[in-house]
């Protein structure tokens, strides 16, 4: 019997990769002005906000937002991203405070290394009952400045971007 004072390594320890080291570049303060689609003949709507993201430990982070819900109030999101070896993919999940789906997220990067591509399924915005496939995506602009945007898969087979966030780092 092994005492609590040894230390072994834990079958369980994963080791960072480079898709871990990409994440924490999004770990500080940010502020954000999201503009989503008013809909059919409606005008946009412009939303601010703020997002404090924190590393769990080197393989995860944990994005805390809060922001203006459209017509008034606010609502509270929580973001987790981070790397499946196994699986090769990106994984996360998404909740916010104005709905009962919990989002489930599996991506990749693409070549250039400044663009995460998320694909999820989720309610239909437009059709309630039914579900949809959504494509969020992260750019890493510069070290202070990414963009968000979802997109929703048309009945044409293409995708409609309806939400793009500006953020800027604060600290």
């Amino acid at each position: 019997m092994q005492s609590e004072t040894q230390t072994e390594t834990c079958p369980m320890q994963a080791e960072p990769q480079k898709e871990h080291q990409w994440l924490q570049q999004m770990c500080g303060e940010w502020t954000s002005e999201a503009t989503c689609s008013g809909g059919p003949g409606q005008p946009d709507m412009v939303m601010k906000g703020t997002e404090s993201v924190r590393p769990l430990g080197l393989l995860w982070i944990i994005c805390k937002g809060k922001g203006e819900m459209p017509g008034g109030g606010e609502a509270n999101m929580r973001l987790t991203l981070g790397y499946d070896p196994a699986k090769k993919m990106f994984v996360g999940s998404w909740i916010g405070s104005m709905m009962t789906h919990m989002w489930t997220y599996e991506g990749q990067l693409d070549v250039s290394g400044k663009v995460l591509t998320l694909d999820t399924t989720g309610p239909n915005m437009m059709e309630p009952g039914k579900t949809e496939r959504y494509r969020e995506t992260i750019e890493m602009k510069s070290a202070d400045h990414r963009t968000f945007s979802s997109s929703m898969m048309g009945p044409d087979g293409k995708w409609a971007t309806f939400m793009t966030a500006q953020y800027r780092r604060v600290k």
